[in-house]
């Protein structure tokens, strides 16, 4: 599917694209085309600018992570959403897709997490561990299947693989997610788990914006309806 087909939102500052799950967001070591390098083109493209063309990455998403990823098209605007990156005036809500229920309907966890460079892995260790660090979110339970529990997350910090790590630590490892633990990969290699929608305010217009990235159509998703 087009780069085009997929902008959620986008005006002279600012371009929001729905990631699909196979795609990378920054070049990495596999040489595979990104998509930063693909909403260059874009741009290039379709507003037939000449020479090399600014897009600015804002934040990252997992490999396997599908949903919403915001790029600044300009270095104002990147400036401004890496300070509300970094101040956490940036709020992300995912859906993730779990077998198991999860100990309670809604909860807060809170852990302590360390990066395994070697294995790109983090887990959760005792407070006061070298390196450990503070790694927060909410969760809730919004939807049910005959197999499977969708669970609404709200990220308070950033860490490495914060949400597939702290979910299989309360023993709810995400669908596909073979790395914490899920028995069985998914077809496309991709984790069930959505970065369904972003708010912020505007870094230049200081409006309020809200950005939501409609629900994968691969199985099991269409077995729920959200929001609700």
């Amino acid at each position: 599917m087009k780069i085009k087909d997929r902008i959620l939102y986008e005006d002279n500052h600012l371009i929001v694209v729905n990631k699909l799950p196979s795609e990378i967001v920054q070049g990495d070591k596999t040489g595979d085309k990104c998509l930063l390098d693909d909403v260059k083109d874009y741009i290039k493209e379709e507003y037939d600018k000449p020479g090399n063309v600014f897009a600015g990455l804002v934040h990252r998403i997992d490999r396997p992570v599908s949903g919403a990823v915001v790029f600044a098209k300009t270095s104002k605007a990147l400036s401004r959403m890496t300070v509300k990156v970094k101040d956490r005036d940036f709020q992300k809500t995912y859906l993730a897709i779990v077998k198991n229920h999860p100990p309670k309907e809604a909860d807060v966890l809170e852990d302590y997490l360390v990066k395994n460079e070697k294995q790109n892995k983090s887990y959760v260790v005792p407070e006061g561990t070298k390196e450990a660090k503070l790694a927060r979110l909410s969760y809730r339970v919004v939807g049910r299947s005959d197999h499977y529990y969708l669970l609404e997350v709200e990220l308070f910090t950033g860490r490495h693989h914060q949400i597939r790590c702290q979910l299989a630590h309360i023993g709810c490892p995400i669908k596909g997610d073979l790395k914490y633990g899920y028995p069985r990969s998914n077809p496309d290699a991709s984790i069930s788990l959505h970065a369904y929608r972003i708010t912020f305010e505007h870094p230049v217009q200081k409006i309020p914006l809200e950005v939501i990235a409609p629900l994968p159509s691969t199985e099991p998703w269409p077995s729920f309806k959200y929001p609700k």
